[in-house]
């Protein structure tokens, strides 16, 4: 088995709010991966006295803690648990029911001698590549979906469509959004390899439009995972986006073993 990651943030002044982790349980038989993006907060903190890495921290650590160990809860019920864990971590501090209370996107997979189960929530990646090199994007579309002149402003966004029916749906302090997620389940021996990419990475694909998935994938299996994230910030400088200049960017990939 080969793993690899990579988290390098957009600005070197400012602390990377992407989580990622490989967690390979003790008894040698499968295994997970966990990647989350944080969703910078307003400027008034969104009524939490913590930051957004705190955020991600925890969740992602919860998640990589139930994912190993409960390998009999679906991903939905690991990612409802993990919210409530974190939510009542800060419960008591903090205004939990702010729009922007802290939050991110989930990617979670875990794999095991049978079968690969795969969730995705808001607009991270994971993508599946089959023993015949076919590449499979699992994503949660809904950000896609919207009119871009629905995102004019923060305000809009959080007060008619974050975390609301028709709007799209992230991590924060509900455990019932887990519902809303996107998942997946595979037979163990339709899976290769397992790749997972926040925004920031996606780039590539979704903003310079430089190949598809299947050539994102063939990029991280040249070059290496540092090998796509600075392909991703030559583009950036070559062709400035619009927003963010630079966003945080991580990559994990896992080539499985040969099942059976």
């Amino acid at each position: 088995m080969r793993t690899e990651l990579v988290s390098e943030p957009g600005d070197p002044g400012r602390p990377n709010e992407d989580f990622a982790s490989v967690a390979l349980p003790a008894s040698g038989q499968g295994g997970a991966l966990v990647v989350l993006d944080g969703v910078t907060p307003p400027s008034d903190g969104g009524g939490c006295l913590h930051s957004v890495p705190w955020f991600t921290a925890r969740l992602g650590g919860a998640l990589t803690e139930l994912t190993v160990s409960l390998p009999d809860v679906p991903p939905p019920g690991l990612l409802s648990r993990g919210i409530a864990r974190t939510a009542e971590s800060h419960a008591s501090t903090c205004d939990l029911s702010h729009p922007r209370t802290p939050q991110a996107t989930v990617v979670l997979a875990r794999w095991s001698p049978d079968s690969v189960d795969c969730l995705v929530l808001s607009d991270s990646v994971l993508l599946v590549e089959s023993p015949d090199g076919r590449v499979t994007a699992v994503r949660d579309d809904r950000l896609d979906r919207l009119p871009r002149s629905a995102l004019s402003s923060h305000t809009v966004v959080d007060t008619t469509l974050r975390n609301k029916e028709g709007g799209f749906f992230t991590a924060a302090a509900d455990p019932a959004v887990s519902s809303r997620a996107v998942t997946a389940s595979l037979p163990r021996d339709r899976v290769r390899a397992l790749t997972a990419l926040t925004d920031g990475a996606t780039r590539w694909v979704e903003r310079f439009g430089e190949g598809d998935w299947a050539d994102c994938v063939a990029v991280i299996r040249e070059e290496g995972a540092r090998g796509l994230v600075r392909r991703v910030r030559a583009l950036e400088r070559e062709r400035p986006l619009g927003g963010k200049a630079h966003d945080d960017a991580t990559v994990v990939h896992v080539e499985l073993p040969p099942a059976g």
